[in-house]
């Protein structure tokens, strides 16, 4: 072991190895990973080792074919054998409602362009997993491209080509302590002695929340308990020429794949139990739990009866390991705000379909500054702290482990550790009959029943029971005055003599003049987005910068990497300011009559902001409005927020001023074409293919991503860009994620889907390949698994000029 290394990873299970590799692979060797004990101890060397392509997140699932395609290079570059097999694996569905979802589901692989993967009958499914009882079994999803490997020969191949390429692989040291320096590198105290190291990388898996509270940081991940067995021969699976294929029973709540010749089956069970919430004992390493069988067998009665010929056949052995999850499943990976060259690599619950995509993208990050993929799913900095709360954190991790196999619905809100953050009017919403979403642990109102107080929407993946209240709420956003709580907003207050200047090179477009706004995309290096803010100037030294209220600490954590250390002071004043929004053609009539400004057209222009006397608020305004209506931002302290509503709700009786929620501006901002983060915007696309680079100031000086920018405008059409498409619906609407193609050629992906209310039309938004727009040609789009007729259509097809908003 020597005295410095460029980076010190710690825990060498899959995606510690595969972190070493794959900076090995970018040219840094001066690196090592330190192990307490052996490779592979911990959650690693007891995995069922199976690999998946498909993924929620089309960004994620990329990287996890990344990962599967890696495995075939791996094995030419290691000792060791990885056992790759790939007997594909079967969904089968049990109810009607779950054929139509993976209907829906088939839709996902073809968005990433897994073209094999198909529906098949009851009958094909017995014909390849003869043992399965297909008895009122609807149909399969068959993905040829599953599969598994050997956990303990794939981390010692990621290992040993590492340590060919010159990174050192330290056995049976464990770090015990972790100290910060001054120049951004860390002291790793070792059971062995002391190093220093540029980065530290938390690879640690059972251990990832010791190791990160030895930084100062409470991560949010916790062990939990997971089962399967293995069990005898089975002469069934010994007569068949070929393995049988996995096959996940959601209804079941089970997945099963041969071994050897004889079965695995895993549960995921309804009654899940967390371990050592605190992190796994030190000693523990290559040991299991006692099998806790009486609490899963509801689901293993399940699995028994699903495949017969397990009353009959032995079990060889029980495996109940611990895995790390985290509150929405995905992994912990990135930088840790707050702490210089830190880096996550954890909360890993998929290991051998996500290792080797993090291993890249880390690397990535670690050696350029940013990845290539768009990793946000998995970035570490998506939480606040509020989610490392022991009982925020089981409720959720619990939540999700229980839910592995039930369908997720688009418009289903799910309960686990809510309500956390609540508008200052949560009280008088909710009396008026809001029901709620949640934004980063904010309750956020979706839509109002003020006359139903016993409503409940209905999951599904058509259109719901809520679907006439949210077009009469779009109604009167057209027509009247509206209310919107906008609590969950983000905004940072950025100050000092420094801060135009720092602005300035922070943000793509021209700062507006004082109180004035102005939309501004903020891009990384490379020239893809980092923010679609509204950036709102004051008084020349004070400015707001307002976007998405779940990037709270994505973007604190890209403000503070790049401001200067001395003039400028960056705080998130989310918390202390709240919001409304009033929108709609009356809404300069309704606020003119509760305050003495002016709030005329010429004194009050749009994108202007101003400070001004609102009922007995003194409240700082902007004149602009995501709904493409004439309206008006209101953000006060948060303390008067409460009074403040109830004061328009009582002055708004005359004017039939209507409370609305997120629901309607969804649909209207999409009749409107307007692009939000995290569906139009994200660090995927760049402001030439998403529109934004009309915002794009390339004529003022030096910004961060302008050569990168200038580049792309210069090289002419992007190869895909945003459009809007109408699609001929029947009785649901594009959702997000779905494939699109022309001629049976896939081109692009829905980002956004809607129905517009007030147009009258099923609008989607989406990402089309340049030549495909050019040609004009009929398209089609999967909803809900069907195909339906698209075409693209000129963008906004309410009001295309704008004129509402300016009036």
């Amino acid at each position: 072991m020597k005295s410095h290394y460029r980076v010190v990873v710690i825990g060498g299970g899959i995606v510690g190895a595969s972190v070493l590799y794959h900076l090995t692979k970018l040219g840094w060797n001066d690196i090592a990973l330190i192990e307490r004990r052996e490779l592979t101890a911990g959650s690693t060397w007891h995995a069922a080792a199976s690999f998946h392509a498909v993924n929620a997140d089309t960004n994620l699932a990329a990287l996890q074919s990344y990962t599967i395609g890696l495995y075939r290079d791996l094995q030419r570059e290691s000792d060791h054998q990885l056992g790759v097999r790939t007997p594909g694996a079967i969904t089968i569905a049990g109810t009607p409602e779950r054929w139509e979802w993976l209907q829906a589901a088939l839709s996902g692989f073809r968005t990433i362009g897994l073209d094999d993967v198909a529906l098949i009958s009851p009958e094909e499914i017995k014909k390849r997993c003869p043992i399965l009882d297909t008895t009122n079994i609807y149909g399969g999803l068959w993905d040829p491209n599953d599969g598994y490997v050997d956990p303990y020969g794939t981390t010692h191949a990621f290992a040993s080509a590492a340590k060919k390429a010159g990174a050192e692989v330290i056995l049976r040291n464990g770090v015990i302590e972790l100290h910060a320096r001054q120049d951004g590198s860390w002291t790793v105290v070792t059971e062995k002695g002391t190093v220093t190291a540029e980065h530290i990388v938390n690879a640690a898996g059972l251990w990832a929340k010791q190791v990160g509270m030895m930084a100062g940081v409470d991560l949010p991940v916790v062990p939990m308990e997971h089962h399967y067995l293995i069990t005898e021969a089975i002469p069934e699976l010994s007569a068949m020429s070929e393995e049988m294929p996995a096959v996940v029973d959601l209804e079941g709540f089970t997945y099963a794949r041969q071994e050897g010749k004889g079965l695995l089956l895993g549960v995921y069970e309804r009654n899940p139990k967390h371990w050592n919430v605190e992190g796994a004992p030190w000693d523990f390493g290559i040991e299991l739990i006692p099998a806790d069988i009486d609490r899963i067998s509801p689901e293993l009665s399940i699995g028994f009866e699903r495949y017969p010929v397990l009353q009959s056949t032995g079990i060889k052995r029980w495996v109940n390991g611990p895995i790390t999850f985290t509150p929405d499943g995905n992994p912990l990976v990135g930088p840790v705000p707050g702490l210089r060259n830190y880096w996550c690599a954890c909360g890993v619950m998929a290991g051998f379909s996500q290792g080797g995509g993090i291993g890249l993208a880390l690397a990535q990050w670690i050696t350029s500054s940013e990845p290539e993929a768009e990793v946000f799913g998995m970035d570490v900095a998506r939480y606040g702290k509020f989610a490392s709360n022991r009982a925020y954190l089981k409720a959720t991790t619990g939540q999700f482990y229980a839910r592995r196999f039930l369908i997720s619905y688009p418009n289903e809100q799910l309960p686990a550790g809510r309500p956390l953050k609540t508008p200052p009017a949560y009280d008088v919403m909710s009396a008026q009959g809001a029901r709620w979403g949640a934004s980063w642990g904010m309750e956020v109102p979706l839509y109002f029943t003020p006359n139903d107080p016993r409503f409940a929407e209905t999951p599904t993946l058509n259109r719901s029971n809520a679907f006439p209240l949210i077009a009469a709420e779009c109604r009167a956003v057209r027509e009247g005055v509206t209310i919107l709580d906008t609590t969950a907003f983000s905004r940072y207050e950025i100050k000092g003599p420094g801060a135009k200047d720092f602005l300035d090179r922070l943000l793509a477009c021209k700062l507006p003049k004082p109180h004035r706004v102005r939309l501004a995309p903020m891009l990384s290096a490379s020239g893809h987005l980092m923010g679609d803010l509204t950036v709102l100037n004051w008084d020349d030294e004070t400015f707001w910068l307002m976007g998405s209220y779940y990037l709270r600490s994505w973007h604190m954590r890209w403000f503070d990497q790049h401001k200067p250390s001395t003039g400028v002071a960056i705080t998130d004043i989310s918390d202390a300011v709240s919001g409304l929004s009033i929108t709609g053609p009356k809404s300069r009539e309704f606020l003119a009559s509760l305050t003495p400004s002016d709030l005329s057209n010429a004194a009050f222009p749009f994108m202007a902001c101003q400070q001004i006397d609102i009922c007995r608020s003194r409240a700082n305004v902007a004149r602009l409005s995501v709904m493409g209506e004439l309206g008006y931002e209101i953000n006060v302290n948060a303390a008067e927020q409460r009074q403040l509503y109830l004061d328009l709700l009582l002055a708004g009786r005359e004017w039939n001023l209507r409370e609305i929620g997120f629901n309607a501006l969804s649909s209207l901002r999409i009749e409107k074409s307007y692009g939000i983060w995290s569906r139009e915007f994200t660090r995927a696309y760049t402001p030439a293919m998403c529109g934004l680079d009309r915002f794009v100031a390339f004529d003022k000086g030096d910004f961060i991503g302008r050569d990168a920018a200038l580049g792309e405008r210069d090289k002419g059409r992007p190869k895909q860009r945003l459009v809007t498409l109408k699609i001929d619906a029947n009785g649901a609407d594009a959702s997000g994620f779905e494939p699109v193609f022309a001629g049976g050629r896939l081109v692009g992906q829905v980002t956004s889907g809607a129905y517009g209310h007030v147009s009258g039309l099923s609008l989607a938004l989406g990402y089309v390949d340049s030549v495909a727009v050019d040609e004009g040609v009929t398209l089609s789009v999967d909803v809900v698994g069907k195909p339906r007729q698209a075409e693209i259509i000129p963008s906004s097809p309410i009001d295309p000029n704008g004129a509402r908003l300016r009036q």
